[in-house]
This record gives structure tokens, sequence and C-alpha cells, in this order.
């Protein structure tokens, strides 16, 4: 079925509606959050910049890049290709992992936590942690045109959560929190310091870089089982 013209032809269309639901979502937030700072007095470029940090957010803002990147591509040259090109093929494996695990880390260690991002928008909180992530699942198992990826794609899904992680932690006690005026910010308070020691901020980084490789290794694994591939990819395959 997913390897049939209007199979693909229906989930590229839901490729693309879903990253305009996401869209939204990170929008509706944004404007939620950077007008609250406004009202408040609060300064905004540090609220735009920390808005910017959350993982959730970034992930989020790559999931519908590449999503309307590969509807874009189907309808103008992937119709009757066999497979999608390398660099979408791991852009997809790379949002994929990363919403996966935003979605596991959120409903496991941080639903009904109160985030420093300002007033939650409920229906945009369950698109991000929640709908979003579960497609991109979906995605994984039914999209059509999937390449087969190598084993070498997982050190490139991960470069981008190593920057994020390195980034965070060197911002974190240079940041004047404009919520509460604390002379330190961090997006989530598993990475917070101040809210238990630098060994448990430590212990979380290595169980999520656990989590993100798993899932890595997953993503690619499925790409090599549902991929088609019509010659050797020289820099990625085993």
């Amino acid at each position: 079925m997913t390897r049939t013209p209007a199979w693909a032809q229906t989930w590229t269309v839901l490729r693309a509606l879903v990253a305009v639901l996401i869209a939204a979502a990170i929008v509706a937030q944004a404007v939620r959050t950077i007008g609250g700072a406004m009202d408040a007095g609060r300064d905004v470029g540090t609220t735009v910049t920390n808005f910017f940090s959350f993982f959730t957010i970034l992930s989020n803002v790559g999931a519908v890049i590449v999503l309307l990147w590969a509807a874009v591509w189907f309808w103008t040259r992937g119709r009757n290709a066999a497979s999608e090109p390398r660099g979408l093929g791991l852009m997809l494996a790379s949002v994929t992992t990363y919403m996966i695990v935003t979605g596991i880390v959120y409903n496991t260690l941080l639903r009904g936590v109160e985030l420093p991002q300002g007033t939650t928008v409920p229906w945009s909180n369950e698109v991000l942690h929640v709908v979003g992530p579960a497609f991109l699942l979906l995605d994984l198992f039914l999209a059509p045109r999937r390449r087969c990826l190598g084993w070498g794609a997982i050190g490139v899904v991960l470069i981008f959560p190593l920057v994020w992680v390195a980034y965070t932690l060197l911002r974190g006690e240079n940041v004047v929190n404009p919520v509460n005026g604390d002379h330190w910010w961090y997006p989530y308070p598993f990475l917070n310091p101040h809210l238990g020691s630098w060994a448990s901020v430590w212990f979380w980084v290595g169980v999520i870089a656990v989590a993100l490789g798993v899932a890595a290794a997953g993503v690619v694994w499925v790409s090599r089982i549902r991929g088609r591939v019509r010659q050797p990819e020289p820099a990625l395959a085993t």
C-alpha cells in the first residue's frame, strides 16, 4: 500500500498539513510568550532567544522545514523516483529522532511541569509534544520513497543534539532570567544545576544522549529495512 501512487500523494498532503499545524503551534506559543514579556516589561530580546533555545521548539521548527521540503520534493521531482535524495533522507532521520525523543522526554519527565516560557498554549503544547512526534514516528513506517541510510548516518543525526547541549550549558550561567531575575537560565529543570547539582545534570545529559543514540539507531534501522537504493552511498554506506 505504501508504494502506490495514491498513497504517496495522500501521505505527502498529510506531511504538508502537519507541517502547517506544527508551524501554527509554534507561532501561537511564540505570540503568547513574547507578548507576555512585552506586557510585563521584560527583556524581549532575551525572551525570544530563550524561546528558540528549547530543544522542543528547535526540533519542531526542523520538522516543519523538512516535512515541507519532502512535500515540495515529491511534487516537483519525486513522483517517479525510487527513493528520496540522500540529504532529505538524512534530515528526515534527524528530525524524526529529535521529535521522538522530545515526545518521550516531555511525557515522562516534564508533563505537568510549568516551563519558564510564559503561559503555555494548551493546544499548541499538545501539538508540539504529542501530535508532531507521533506523526514523525508514523512517517518513519508509512511514508513512501524512504531511503536506505548507512549506519554512519547515526553520527550525522547526533551532531545537532551535541551542539545544543554545549550551547545550553555554556549559555545557562550567563543569562539573566527575564521572568524572576535569576542570574542563570536553563530551558529544562533537569539541566538546571541550581535545582540539583552538576552531577544530576550530567546524569540526565547521559540518559538523554543514550535515548538519542538508541532512537537514531532505530530510525536508521527502519530506513534500512524500508529503503530502496539504486547505487551505493560511499559516505554513509556500511
